[in-house]
Parts: structure tokens; C-alpha cells; sequence
């Protein structure tokens, strides 16, 4: 689907056709956003390549499978953005971005992704119709519009994967179980993840507050510069939840490498015990035919006080030494 409005300040959006959008982009007149939304590929190139003539490279980026690291190109009348949303459908358990193209140029904007829908462009598309200030300001704002709501998208993914990790290091302390620990490896793989993401999107946003390029303006240089302060700040929560996931797996190798020692003292406090037993047991059960105590007819109980002994006095010895 493609949408296209002019902007003009003091007046409300105005919707656009395809046969006009060549005429309204080359007499300047007003500022345009098209919008190609779950677009084909005939869409794309004869919007792209038709009518606004950007670069083969760009377009092909924008065509491309795959994930594409966030990053943008400066082709002196316009600039091309990557960025990287998180899907709707991204959770704790999985973690699923989407890619945002965006051409910039003076007077206009074209925003292409090929996902069914794209809760960034949604949102500042509806604030467009309802507030005439955006409009007023310029397509470069409604770039931050988009970059920032972007960003903020990922708060609420991060939030949760926060709480749910505070509450398996409650876990691991009280009872560390395999379950706890896989789940402790999913969230550091997410986190992982994240980051790859993350990283590149904040140089990106820093090189758009930077005057590197005329198309952002300097008014509108400090609100990019915000929105890197909320990536700085993603970043930031993101090591934070790293470093709790992994000090949260060495409790849980600690606990259990506690619980395994527990047990094989135990187990050795009994085979420590059974060992003169055994020794007592195995001279008597030899098949020689004299043995002088065999004859006495109190030597089987006197035997067994022998090994009741022999428990309780080792028995006193380790609780002496603390061994239990």
C-alpha cells in the first residue's frame, strides 16, 4: 500500500495521488510523506526509481532479505536510513525486529517497510492528522518523530526482561533448578541480540545530531540528540540485565557445585563409617577352620556391640570436628 500527504504549515495533511506527486515534489511546493507500507516490489521500484530516482544501492537495500545492520548513507540531495523496530509480536521469548528504510531529503520523506504493519509509522501517521505543529516543523521532525517512537519501543521489551530476571535470581537462591537455568540462557542470548541491534543504532542517531547532514536542521539536531540519550540509556539497562544474568548463573553453579559437596559428604560420612564394618565383617567371613572366637557363644552379639560402638564413637568424632 502507498500513502502520500503534503504538508503545508497552517493547514491540515493533505492526501496526495501517485500522477501528482511528481508535479507537487519537483514545483516544492509543501513538504511530502509517502509511506510504502507492506509494499511489493513493482511498488517500490516504481516509486523509488520512477518517480523520486534514488540510488540503485538504496533501493536494493531496501529489497533485500534479511536482517541489515542500522546504519545511514549520505547521497548529497538526500540521506538513506536503516533502523531496526521491534515487532508487536516480540517478547521475552523471542525477540523480533523489523526494518525501517527512510529517504530524507528537503522537502520530503519516504518511508518503506515490507512487514504488514509497523507500529512506529502507525503512531506518527495518526499524530499527524491530529496535530498541525508537526507538519509546521518540517520533514526532518517527522524523521525524529519516527526514529524516537522507534526507540521507545523497546523500553517496554526491556522492563520486562528486568523484572522476569530479578525474579529467577530470587529463584536461583531459593531453589536453582535446569528449568531456571535455560531460561537464564534464552534471556542472555536476547540480551545478546539486543545489543547487536543497539549498538549500531546509536552511532546512527549520533551521526544525525553531529550537522553532519543539511537535512537535519539545527533546531531539530537537540531533539535526535534526546533520542540517542533514551539509546544510551537502552544500552545502559541492557548491560545492567547482562551482567545480572550472568552473576545469576554463577549463583546457579555455585548452588548446585554447594548442593553436590553437601551430598558427597554425606555419602562419604557413610562409606567413612562402613569401612571398619566392612573390614570386621570380612575377617570373620573368612573360610579358615580355627578361629578361637567362633566357639564362644556370646561372640555373634559381642561382634555387633563392637560395630554399634565403632558407629557411635565416629559418629562423635565428626560432629567434634564439625564434618555434619
Amino acid at each position: 500500500m502507498i500513502k502520500a500527504v503534503r504538508l503545508e504549515a497552517g493547514k491540515p495533511p493533505e492526501s496526495i495521488s501517485l500522477p501528482d506527486l511528481t508535479s507537487v515534489l519537483h514545483k516544492h511546493s509543501g513538504q511530502i510523506w509517502v509511506s510504502l507500507e507492506n509494499a511489493s516490489v513493482e511498488e517500490i521500484e516504481s516509486v523509488l526509481a520512477g518517480i523520486f530516482q534514488f540510488h540503485p544501492l538504496a533501493i536494493e537495500d531496501c529489497l533485500s532479505v534479511g536482517y541489515q545492520t542500522p546504519k545511514v548513507d549520505d547521497f548529497d540531495k538526500y540521506i538513506f536510513i536503516i533502523a531496526n523496530a521491534v515487532k508487536p509480536s516480540a517478547s521475552e521469548d523471542n525477540l523480533e525486529t523489523s526494518e525501517l528504510d527512510i529517504f530524507l531529503g528537503d522537502n520530503y520523506i519516504v518511508t518503506c517497510f515490507t512487514d504488514e504493519t509497523m507500529p512506529c509509522v502507525s503512531s506518527v501517521w495518526q499524530r499527524l492528522s491530529r496535530d498541525d505543529r508537526m507538519a509546521a516543523r518540517g520533514v526532518d521532525m517527522i524523521c525524529h518523530a519516527l526514529l524516537d517512537t522507534l526507540v521507545d519501543d523497546y523500553m517496554p521489551l526491556l522492563d520486562s526482561m528486568d523484572e522476569e530476571v530479578e525474579l529467577l535470581e530470587d529463584r536461583v537462591l531459593a531453589n536453582p533448578e535446569t528449568s531456571t537455568l535455560e531460561r537464564l540462557l534464552t534471556l542472555k542470548h536476547m540480551v545478546m541480540s539486543l545489543r547487536r541491534v543497539i549498538n549500531p543504532q546509536r552511532e546512527l542517531i549520533n551521526r544525525l545530531c553531529r550537522n553532519e547532514f543539511p537535512q537535519i536542521g539545527k533546531i531539530s539536531q537537540i531533539y535526535f540528540r534526546d533520542v540517542y540519550d533514551h539509546l544510551v540509556r537502552i544500552q545502559d539497562m541492557s548491560e545492567s540485565i547482562r551482567d545480572i544474568v550472568s552473576g545469576a548463573m554463577d549463583i546457579y553453579l555455585n548452588s548446585t557445585s554447594l548442593r553436590l559437596n553437601v551430598v558427597m559428604k554425606a555419602l562419604t560420612i557413610v562409606s567413612t563409617i562402613f569401612l571398619p564394618l566392612t573390614f570386621l565383617a570380612g575377617v570373620y567371613g573368612m573360610n579358615f577352620k580355627y578361629f578361637p572366637e567362633l566357639e564362644l557363644p556370646w561372640a555373634y552379639p559381642a561382634l555387633w556391640g563392637i560395630f554399634a560402638l565403632i558407629v557411635v564413637m565416629m559418629l562423635l568424632f565428626f560432629k567434634k570436628r564439625d564434618w555434619f
